[in-house]
């Protein structure tokens, strides 16, 4: 019998079905949200994606900027992460691969202690010879060479306390796995954190941007690794769908009642 109730049920089962062709998951917020506006749920999967369907990226590179998207300190996601983690060993990533992408994440930090620190050399009149060591012309080669590819300022750092650097460099280069990413990935990986909402950083962005660009990325590439974060903002819509479905719920009976 078609009345309306079942045309309702039909259509949100068919958003349903879209949803998680789309987004590859159906958890209970988007019950709640299906249930609250199904344009909501229906809109949301289009627009989230799109990047995916119709960027350059294979689904291998997509999943593995989604597991650094939600495990970055700046997010933290864990239902996320497991789906993108489980997605992407799916899809061809290997466990070097992910692990190679954790190391990114513990790495994105560092950006902006150098940015930090050229303000403090500035600010401190520091930025002469003056109450800093030189730099070795082996520990400069480090910086050019490594630096560069991680978007790091570290010249005034290394001034200021050379072993420190001497460290940091020592864990980007011997901290990863041996196989994982390439450099183009990894340039990819790096955008995405680097210009996610969560932890925006122009400088490095512009940085990561022309490395990529010298390593043949497309700036379809790179515009789809940019795209990509932006879908972290629903992680917002979702814990207040929680709280709603909370808030809505009849009160617990008070026992003895």
């Amino acid at each position: 019998m078609n009345t309306p109730e079942t045309r309702i049920d039909k259509e949100r089962a068919r958003i349903k079905e879209f949803f998680i062709a789309e987004r590859g998951y159906w958890r209970p917020w988007t019950e709640t949200m299906l249930d609250a506006c199904p344009g909501f749920v229906e809109q949301y999967a289009r627009y989230a994606g799109h990047p995916a369907r119709t960027g350059p990226l294979t689904p291998r590179m997509v999943e593995l900027i989604y597991v650094a998207l939600d495990s970055s300190s700046s997010h933290l996601f864990e239902s996320g992460l497991q789906t993108h983690m489980k997605r992407a060993l799916e899809v061809g990533a290997t466990q070097a691969d992910i692990v190679d992408v954790l190391h990114l994440v513990a790495v994105q930090g560092l950006a902006s202690v150098g940015q930090a620190t050229a303000i403090l050399a500035e600010l401190a009149g520091l930025q002469d010879s003056r109450g800093s060591q030189a730099v070795s012309t082996a520990l400069q080669a480090r910086i050019d060479r490594l630096g560069h590819a991680h978007a790091l300022r570290l010249n005034e750092l290394a001034r200021l306390d050379a072993g420190y650097v001497e460290v940091l460099l020592d864990f980007i280069e011997k901290g990863r796995p041996g196989a994982g990413l390439t450099d183009a990935e990894r340039s990819l990986v790096q955008l995405a954190l680097h210009a996610c909402f969560t932890a925006f950083n122009p400088d490095a962005v512009r940085q990561i941007v022309a490395t990529g660009l010298g390593h043949g990325l497309a700036p379809t590439e790179l515009l789809q690794a940019i795209q990509l974060g932006a879908h972290l903002a629903v992680h917002g819509s979702a814990l207040g769908a929680k709280v709603l479905q909370a808030c809505q719920a009849p009160p617990a009976r008070e026992q003895g009642e």
